[in-house]
């Protein structure tokens, strides 16, 4: 049997790679430490991902089809102002996002005024 040979150009790495470094840069440049995993690999991505299946299977796949990448741009728009300010999250006391997120900086705020408005004893 004659075989055809045919070379294949190959990337030497995977475009999500270079992403995940650059993820893993950035948290490096905003002073946030990972919670696992280590440089280039997606573990610190799980979140990101999990809210990356919640959209695809709450938008993408059960509204679709969509009639062009405008609609699909503004829908998106919309369900993560939705998401943010109106979907109640059983592990955040059912409330949406937006609003723990206001009660945690108004806690520490008011934590931190506290402690610079406290006076030493005479």
């Amino acid at each position: 049997m004659n075989h055809l040979r045919v070379e294949v150009l190959q990337r030497p790495v995977e475009p999500t790679q270079y992403l995940s470094i650059r993820y893993t840069e950035r948290l490096a440049e905003n002073g946030v430490v990972a919670s696992v995993g280590s440089r280039g690999d997606s573990y610190d991505n799980a979140l990101a991902e999990s809210i990356i299946g919640l959209y695809k299977t709450e938008l993408v796949r059960n509204q679709g089809p969509w009639r062009g990448l405008d609609d699909l741009e503004l829908a998106t728009l919309e369900w993560v102002d939705w998401f943010n300010h109106r979907r109640l999250f059983h592990e955040l006391g059912r409330i949406p996002p937006a609003e723990y997120e206001e009660r945690y900086y108004q806690q520490t705020e008011s934590h931190q005024q506290a402690e610079t408005h406290t006076t030493e004893p005479a």
